[in-house]
């Protein structure tokens, strides 16, 4: 069984289809790098996975646990809110807009949701997350506030906070995109060592040298629909596709 199984996802807004035949299986570990031009629905299938969107047909399963739904009698049912909730706990996010609390220090933006969602214990919270400071080259802000941080620092910290959360599958929404050219590089370091302790990962990225190096398959999505689906160097030296080839051909 897959890891993540994404079976005929499809999703609109109004009369807007965003996703319209989705589908895909991820192993444990692996990294997938996520491409395409805006608007063709790579942020909206990122929310889909951890249900920050509801879908409006096909399946999306984590483990064999299908996301926001249970099934009874043969058949898929939305699950309650409470379900919901605990499902997404093991699905960390990282956003475009970094969305720290802007009135919490750095240790009280990564121990909130170790404390007040899993209920852990506040000291071992606060060791777990000296611990991913450290891990992203931060330990000496733990008592600054966002404010005080730089673009690349404040997104650093929204790592560690996702992380705090132990997920198993962790989501990155154009993570770079919102950063100044020289900041980049510390954001896509820390990435780079989560993927190298093979830390299972779905990249939205514009960073094409990162998905080049970093991802083990490279997905090309285009008008609701994935397009493409390989080896990252393949695809980029040799895309199958002519909308492939098209947006490569404008960002490479």
């Amino acid at each position: 069984m897959s890891f993540l199984s994404v079976r005929e996802v499809q999703k609109s807004f109004g009369s807007l289809d965003v996703l319209k035949d989705i589908s895909l299986e991820m192993e444990r570990g692996q990294v997938v790098c996520v491409i395409g031009p805006s608007g063709s629905g790579k942020s909206t299938f990122l929310r889909c996975i951890n249900r920050l969107e509801t879908i409006d047909a096909g399946l999306i399963a984590i483990d064999g646990d299908p996301m926001g739904a249970t099934i009874r009698g043969g058949r898929l049912h939305d699950a309650p809110e409470k379900t919901v909730r605990a499902q997404r706990e093991h699905i960390g996010m990282v956003f475009q807009a970094f969305n720290l609390f802007p009135h919490m220090t750095v240790l009280e933006n990564i121990i909130e949701a170790p404390v007040g969602v899993k209920k852990e214990k506040r000291s071992i919270a606060v060791a777990h997350a000296l611990e991913l400071l450290d891990r992203v080259g931060l330990a000496d802000k733990r008592n600054a506030y966002p404010k005080q941080l730089s673009g690349g620092q404040q997104q650093r910290v929204a790592i560690a906070r996702a992380l705090a959360m132990r997920p198993k599958l962790l989501l990155f929404d154009e993570p770079t995109s919102a950063l100044d050219p020289e900041m980049v590089g510390e954001v896509l370091a820390v990435m780079k060592s989560l993927a190298a302790e093979h830390t299972t990962m779905i990249v939205v990225t514009h960073e094409m040298g990162f998905a080049r190096e970093v991802a083990d398959r490279l997905i090309f999505m285009d008008g609701g629909y994935i397009v493409e689906d390989g080896d990252p160097r393949e695809i980029m030296a040799n895309p199958q596709h002519p909308r492939t080839k098209a947006f490569l051909d404008s960002v490479l």
